[in-house]
């Protein structure tokens, strides 16, 4: 019974207040709430207590538009500009299946992936090349930022926390900004298609 409960998506109540009512713990939830429910992998629906109206997308949008508006940017302006236009253009009946079917590829290779990048050891004829660490530290930060908090994304191999703490903190940057030009190179080809 515990997993078909925890497959079940988690009930919230909009009452006619705007208040938001999680029927599962019977208490009143937040959109921060709601937010780490969904980061934690749990899904979510969200319905109004009086017409039984599916408000769930509409919640989600605007946790989306929250987080951008806080500088926590995750969607570049080129690809929000698609979106709008795919609302205006026969693109709408396509987009959502596109989005659906990219996101889902991303979650399914991330973990083949890291498995890949985990059986490469010492003693593999690639772990000798120049750089080799560099790029595997590289790989795992890219999949940690595009997907830790989704469902069913594996975060990857933990770092030792003392030991690499220094070396981490001038990789990071490094590293932030190779997925920043990688990112940027990937929406170029995909606004390019």
């Amino acid at each position: 019974m515990a997993t078909t409960d925890a497959a079940a998506p988690l009930l919230i109540k909009r009452y006619a207040s705007r208040r938001l009512y999680n029927t599962e713990t019977s208490d009143y939830v937040t959109l921060e709430d709601i937010a780490r429910f969904v980061h934690e992998g749990r899904e979510v629906k969200i319905v109004d207590l009086k017409t039984g109206d599916d408000l769930t997308r509409q919640y989600l949008l605007q946790i989306i538009a929250e987080h951008e508006s806080r500088g926590e940017s995750v969607l570049p302006v080129d690809v929000l500009t698609d979106l709008v236009r795919s609302y205006t253009s026969q693109a709408q009946t396509v987009v959502p299946q596109f989005l659906a079917a990219s996101f889902e590829m991303l979650r399914e290779g991330q973990s083949k992936i890291m498995e890949n990048m985990a059986a490469m050891s010492s003693s593999s004829p690639m772990s000798k090349m120049p750089g080799f660490e560099q790029l595997q530290r590289q790989q795992q930060s890219f999949l940690k930022a595009m997907m830790g908090g989704w469902r069913g994304g594996a975060s990857g191999p933990a770092p030792d926390a003392e030991d690499d703490a220094e070396e981490a903190g001038t990789d990071d940057k490094r590293d932030m900004d190779e997925i920043r030009r990688q990112l940027a190179a990937l929406q170029d080809r995909i606004s390019k298609l």
